[in-house]
């Protein structure tokens, strides 16, 4: 899971935004990326092919304190939406910290959303890992459209473990950094605890 460099005195957190093809992952960081602060960030990496692209960068928050000494640093990761490319996304979940799932609360994407779930599910079994066991929040995006599924409905049928949920408008940045947050805590809360 995390990665501990003594040198630095940092611990590495990954977080992981998964979810449906343009549900707003790359949304999400791309609008977290360009509003945190030069000299707390990486740069931000697309791993792109002629279909699909991943984009990743690291940031060091400095309102969260440290653990132990160390500060923390969070390196954000999207994975490509289409089920296509499961094995880029399993990949991208090897050594993962916390799941961001991000919905899109459009009517006619509610199975892909429901497919993207489970197969989030199925790909962190296949390693050994149980999301209901992970950090992990779900993010409804997409709320300022007209044809939009309501959350009752979308918390009954994606989040039954009854994780933080938000609703989220990626494009405007609403929600986007308190799904960020909680997601974050529930990272060093984890760590605090020794796991």
């Amino acid at each position: 899971m995390s990665f501990i460099n003594y040198s630095s005195r940092e611990i590495n957190c990954k977080i992981v935004y998964y979810g449906p093809g343009l549900c707003g992952k790359t949304t999400n960081l791309q609008y977290i990326y360009n509003r945190t602060s030069p000299e707390s960030k990486g740069k931000m990496i697309s791993l792109a092919t002629e279909t699909e692209r991943t984009l990743f960068f690291d940031f060091l928050p400095l309102s969260l304190g440290e653990i132990r000494g160390f500060k923390t640093r969070f390196h954000l990761y999207t994975v490509p939406g289409q089920v296509f490319y499961d094995a880029s996304r399993k990949l991208i979940l090897k050594g993962v910290d916390g799941v961001v799932f991000v919905a899109d609360s459009q009517i006619e994407r509610m199975e892909a959303n429901m497919e993207s779930l489970e197969n989030l599910r199925y790909n962190l079994s296949e390693q050994g890992y149980d999301l209901d066991r992970l950090p992990y929040v779900v993010q409804y995006n997409k709320r300022d459209l007209p044809n939009v599924v309501s959350t009752d409905e979308l918390h009954s049928f994606l989040n039954g473990a009854s994780v933080p949920e938000f609703d989220a408008v990626a494009t405007t940045g609403q929600g986007v950094f308190d799904t960020l947050k909680a997601v974050a805590k529930l990272v060093l809360t984890e760590l605090k605890r020794g796991r």
